[in-house]
């Protein structure tokens, strides 16, 4: 049997905002939904979400997990929300052995729903609700190396057809999104930015050098500017831990006026 696993990290915009038709989403949504439509249809769904640490890597092991609304202060409608997707136990029981192997603890949480760092972009990609879904917290150190190795360990998952999804954000300043200094923050946005595509996408970077990029990721322009609290970056990193390359695609979206990044790392074939 031939194993392919899909790789994508996601700018999943603010809370539910991208479901209500905020005009400052409608690239990332449009840009979320051309990607889906570029993708073959996955059998399951694993996504690491910006929106969950744990002391240590923790997967829903759930058959119906229910949903989380882990924001506030929006309309009632948003509240409402549904996303019916079925969990995938065996995944999840397959992740955390994959995480254990590789000297990682983990724990399955047979509990615990799916927040909006899934629910969101998955009911614009995937509106059916049909495809498996299973959920990866954050490590909440956050510390990037953490993260990398993470993804590492999930090289060895043997599920054909799965699509791995970081849902974070490449720019994630929640005061500089109504800052009042739009042209400094432009361009401090866009040199991160910059940075982040070479780092992941510059073929001629050795594997080495990139993922020694992205352990000193705050050592890049701007960095804590763009990431003040760095938990809507980690997901790429685990992306990357698992892919092993350059990436194969960027896109880029303007997202509540700002440029943010999407990744796609292709799965080759393998027995």
């Amino acid at each position: 049997m031939n194993i392919t696993t899909d790789v994508l990290f996601i700018s999943h915009g603010g809370g539910p905002m991208p479901l209500l038709g905020d005009p400052g989403h409608r690239e990332m949504v449009d840009t979320l939904k051309e990607i889906a439509g570029k993708l073959r249809k996955p059998s399951a769904i694993l996504v690491i979400s910006a929106h969950w640490e744990a002391s240590v890597p923790t997967i829903t092991a759930g058959a119906h997990p229910s949903l989380i609304y882990d924001y506030y202060g929006f309309p009632p409608e948003s509240y409402e929300i549904q996303y019916p997707c079925p969990g995938a136990p065996e995944l999840a029981r397959q992740v955390g052995a994959a995480l254990e192997q590789a000297g990682l603890p983990a724990r399955l949480d047979h509990e615990r729903g799916f927040d909006h760092g899934l629910f969101v972009p998955l009911k614009l990609m995937y509106p059916e609700a049909d495809i498996p879904c299973v959920q990866l917290s954050l490590v909440n150190t956050l510390n990037a190396g953490t993260h990398l190795a993470m993804g590492r360990a999930l090289q060895a998952l043997d599920y054909d057809n799965l699509l791995v999804i970081g849902s974070g954000f490449s720019f994630h300043n929640m005061r500089a999104f109504f800052s009042a200094n739009p042209a400094s923050d432009e361009a401090r946005n866009l040199a991160f930015e910059a940075w982040l595509e070479e780092t992941c996408g510059d073929p001629s970077i050795s594997e080495p050098e990139r993922a020694e990029r992205l352990a000193h990721w705050d050592q890049a322009p701007h960095a804590r500017f763009c990431h003040p609290r760095e938990e809507h970056l980690m997901p790429l990193h685990v992306c990357y831990g698992l892919a092993g390359k350059a990436s194969d695609a960027h896109r880029s979206a303007r997202i509540i006026g700002k440029m943010s990044g999407m990744y796609y790392w292709r799965g080759e074939s393998r027995d």
